[in-house]
């Protein structure tokens, strides 16, 4: 039995009133979707505090669940969008969901050092390697792109990615290697790493 199937089972434990089941659920995501939050939001406490909010919307909204996508592919975009709303209640700017800037191309090692030195020099930087991942992206055939864009932006496992785009696992890992590399040839001029240079 798959993570997906597991999960179709807890949730419909929980449909039938099985607390339990769905607090199985909260242990099993928590931290995978606090990685997830973190993303959007730098405050580890106000993570917490969203997280705990997209487990209660998810809570609620659990009867409408009809398990047409895996359960973390939904809690996700309930997460995504508690987020966005707590970043505008807060007055901050909300990314757009095409968006991806240096905080995205968390894939890059050499891109890590953009978090922490705001030069302008950094700055512009930073703002260069935003635009080269997202026209890199832009530019993958959509197989690739989509492999890509469940795993590293939406933080789905190989499991759930090959669930999601109904093909076997070897595919999925294929497709996100070859996504990187071509992403990668295009920071490489940028970032002023070697050709051989391992992502």
């Amino acid at each position: 039995m798959d993570d997906r199937e597991i999960d179709q089972i807890l949730v419909e434990r929980a449909q039938e009133g099985d607390q339990r089941a769905f607090e199985q659920l909260v242990e099993k995501y928590q931290r995978k979707l606090g990685r997830l939050l973190s993303r959007f939001i730098r405050d580890h406490a106000e993570v917490e505090d969203v997280a705990q909010e997209t487990f209660i919307k998810a809570y609620r909204a659990l009867p409408s669940f009809r398990g047409e996508s895996a359960f973390y592919t939904w809690l996700y975009r309930i997460g995504v969008n508690t987020a966005k709303n707590h970043m505008f209640a807060k007055g901050r700017r909300v990314p757009t969901a095409t968006e991806f800037d240096a905080d995205e191309a968390v894939w890059f090692e050499d891109a890590e050092q953009l978090h922490d030195i705001n030069t302008p020099e950094r700055l512009l930087q930073s703002k260069q390697i935003g635009q080269t991942v997202n026209a890199a992206m832009e530019a993958l055939p959509e197989e690739l792109r989509n492999a890509i864009v469940l795993r590293e932006i939406d933080g789905l496992s190989y499991e759930e990615i090959a669930s999601e785009m109904n093909c076997p696992i070897g595919t999925v890992r294929s497709r996100i290697f070859r996504a990187r590399e071509s992403v990668a040839a295009k920071l490489r001029p940028l970032l002023d790493t070697a050709p051989d240079h391992r992502w």
